[in-house]
């Protein structure tokens, strides 16, 4: 299903997970979506999509970060921090998102991103990744920024 093919009713969500991925030097693997996206083109966010029916946010937000990056967050530390959630009145858009984060020492050799959805990454401080958000090209960062501190 493509993002926002569908239209739920009022008190209808869908859920979406969040995966903030961090290394114990402090910096953070932050992805560059692609110019062919119809939404946010361009912009830094972390990985992140939709579950899937019966499938476990915990579940949803691993594959996600495994078909984004290439990395297992199986056995890292960390996991599940808060949700959030978003109603669009009217526009059939109504979602909760369930965010985790997970830290790990990993090389950037690692990281093999998914080239349909992505122009690149990079591992950022938490000054770049505020520094996107000022210029409004970081997704989400009102709603998750507290997973950075």
């Amino acid at each position: 299903m493509k993002r926002n093919d569908w239209c739920l009713k009022d008190g209808e969500y869908h859920l979406t997970v969040l995966g903030v991925i961090a290394r114990p030097d402090g910096k953070f693997l932050i992805s560059k979506r692609t110019m062919t996206k119809s939404w946010a083109p361009g912009w830094w966010e972390v990985s992140g999509g939709g579950a899937m029916a019966g499938e476990s946010s915990f579940d949803a937000v691993k594959r996600e970060i495994l078909e984004e990056t290439g990395l297992d967050v199986s056995d890292w530390d960390g996991g599940y921090e808060f949700t959030y959630k978003r109603e669009n009145p009217g526009e059939g858009d109504n979602y909760f998102v369930d965010v985790y984060k997970f830290v790990a020492d990993f090389d950037e050799k690692d990281v093999h991103m998914q080239e349909s959805e992505t122009d690149g990454f990079k591992l950022a401080t938490l000054d770049e990744i505020k520094q996107y958000a000022e210029k409004g090209i970081f997704l989400h960062y009102d709603s998750i920024k507290q997973v950075f501190e």
